[in-house]
């Protein structure tokens, strides 16, 4: 539809400007007074020499288009106010057709691969994963209805000096049958006893130090304990991604890159990047920290991992784009990671991108496992559900399925409430906030979307006609935001930002609430079947919009 208008104005400017370009500059007006789309002439000033508001004079004396009604003259803006019933037909008509389909980009457009979630063995599911995990998969989701392929890493935190730490532990005051019981409880009790106690004795740090080497080395023993870890912790993980919707095409943690690193340290030495320095190897780059590579002992590093996997993806999957979904603190890490990649002389180093997220925040403090402070994902969910039980029983004791209405209510409320957040910024913890099913919340949503099912249950109707007569100024808002829809789709992939998604869904519902607190749909009239289609158009997008969060919609709240 835009793309219609910014040929037209490029007609009107004798293509001075290319339709993309107008397409870029397009923009929607903060105010409806104002139209519906708004053109400003500034950038075309110093090609044309003439002034913005002369400019915009000349487009709207020779515009001409059958998506506008009217075009007026505002400073330097041209703008467009839409023929309605046109837009209207056109808009409805396609969301009838396409149904969940529309916004989706047709043609194919290769492999996006999407670093996410990546919790740490051994160490419990906490708060803290959340947002990595929901923001990784809603990209995912935005990824695929983008035209792309999408693979979901998980790369599993399971190496590093911290199972050093670990298997000390559990030597020292681990129990065999107390941790097969509850294995991350009790591994968890041992790794918060090991910091409390290095604090006071240091040498349990070199000696973690020491186990961790054994475990690159391939001790037996300590290969063993590693394994066990491991297994227990992915069992626990499993149960969690189950309740959260969320599914995974590879589980490779770090230590699936063991063997692969090698390669790439030798890569390193042969093109002359690495430098020794006090004993240990890096890779020095301007204006940043040198990249530490291998410690004084021989040990590998986070950034010796992340190299190896880098290649192992590209090889592996050949990507348009690998997007790593990990917090604000690593953003120093990965631009390290990125510009060693392009010094090795690879022009894909320019495909990869950190998409960073701010914490979750315990009264203004940073979670932290070492300390035992920390609140689990696990207990939050079923908090969130008994909560959405509580509501259901309150106010709608007789629905059917309720336990399973519960749980996706539940479950989408402690989604929503992360992405409808700025990912870049800090959110603060609170089981309250979080469990508030009234304003901006995914409960909200879903029952904007429950309410028009059973709108459409009752009229039975399966086939619509468009007309945007029937339906009244009062429903041009909503159609706006449906137009919008493949946009926000769009914008939210380039931004690798699904808060888009979110803030688009609460503005939809909020719209449609508005539409229809003032309009009897069912009313048997000529008009009733564009009411019903307006309707029907309306839960299409808002039950489009939640899926591609994560969040399912039921029929019945």
């Amino acid at each position: 539809m835009n793309t219609q208008i910014a040929k037209s104005i490029a007609m009107a400017l004798n293509n001075e400007l290319s339709v993309n370009d107008i397409q870029y500059l397009l923009e929607k007006p903060k105010n409806l007074d104002l139209g519906d789309l708004a053109f400003p002439c500034f950038t075309l000033a110093k090609i044309l020499r003439k002034s913005p508001t002369s400019i915009a004079s000349d487009i709207k004396n020779k515009l001409s288009c059958d998506l506008i009604q009217e075009v007026q003259v505002v400073g330097g803006y041209v703008n467009i106010f839409y023929h309605q019933p046109t837009i209207t037909h056109q808009v409805l008509s396609q969301i009838v057709k396409e149904k969940n389909l529309y916004g989706t980009q047709q043609e194919s457009k290769g492999n996006v691969v999407l670093d996410f979630s990546s919790p740490n063995i051994a160490k419990p599911f906490s708060m803290g994963h959340l947002r990595s995990t929901v923001i990784g998969n809603a990209l995912a989701n935005i990824t695929k209805k983008n035209g792309y392929q999408t693979i979901r890493v998980n790369h599993l935190g399971d190496w590093g000096t911290q199972f050093g730490k670990l298997i000390v532990a559990y030597r020292k005051w681990g129990d065999q049958k107390t941790i097969e019981a509850a294995p991350i409880e009790e591994l968890l009790k041992i790794y918060v006893k090991f910091h409390e106690e290095a604090e006071l004795d240091d040498t349990l740090n070199e000696q973690a130090r020491t186990a961790f080497k054994a475990l690159e080395d391939g001790d037996e023993e300590a290969l063993a304990l590693w394994q066990w870890f491991r297994d227990a912790s992915l069992e626990e993980f499993k149960s969690i991604y189950q309740l959260l919707g969320i599914n995974f095409d590879s589980f490779a943690g770090e230590a699936y890159y063991n063997d692969k690193m090698p390669a790439v340290v030798k890569e390193l030495e042969e093109k002359g990047l690495l430098v020794q320095s006090d004993g240990a190897y890096v890779v020095e780059i301007a204006n940043m920290p040198p990249c530490l590579i291998t410690k004084t002992d021989g040990a590998t590093l986070y950034a010796t991992r992340d190299l190896a996997a880098a290649f192992y993806r590209k090889q592996q999957y050949d990507p348009e784009k690998i997007f790593y979904v990990v917090g604000n603190e690593q953003s120093l890490h990965f631009k390290q990671l990125f510009k060693v990649i392009e010094k090795m002389g690879y022009d894909w180093a320019k495909d990869l991108q950190h998409v960073p997220f701010g914490m979750i925040l315990k009264e203004g403090k940073k979670m932290s496992t070492r300390k035992g402070k920390i609140v689990l994902l696990a207990d939050v969910l079923k908090e969130a559900i008994a909560t959405a039980k509580r509501n259901i029983e309150e106010k709608n004791p007789n629905l059917e399925d309720k336990e399973n209405v519960a749980y996706q209510v539940g479950v989408g409320a402690v989604i929503f409430n992360d992405l409808k957040n700025d990912r870049l910024h800090d959110i603060e913890f609170s089981i309250e906030h979080m469990m508030n099913f009234e304003g901006e919340t995914g409960p909200y949503i879903q029952y904007t979307y429950a309410r028009i099912s059973s709108l459409l249950e009752k009229a039975n109707e399966h086939s619509y006609e468009v007309s945007f007569e029937a339906l009244g100024e009062q429903a041009w808002p909503v159609i706006l935001l449906l137009e919008q829809f493949p946009k926000i789709i769009s914008n939210a992939f380039e931004l690798a930002d699904p808060s888009q998604i979110a803030k688009y869904a609460l503005q939809l519902a909020r719209q449609f609430n508005k539409y229809y607190a003032q309009n009897k749909v069912l009313v048997v009239d000529s008009q009733r079947t564009s009411r019903l289609a307006f309707c029907h158009c309306v839960a299409v997008v808002l039950k489009e919009s939640l899926a591609l969060l994560g969040i399912a919609a039921p029929k019945k709240m």
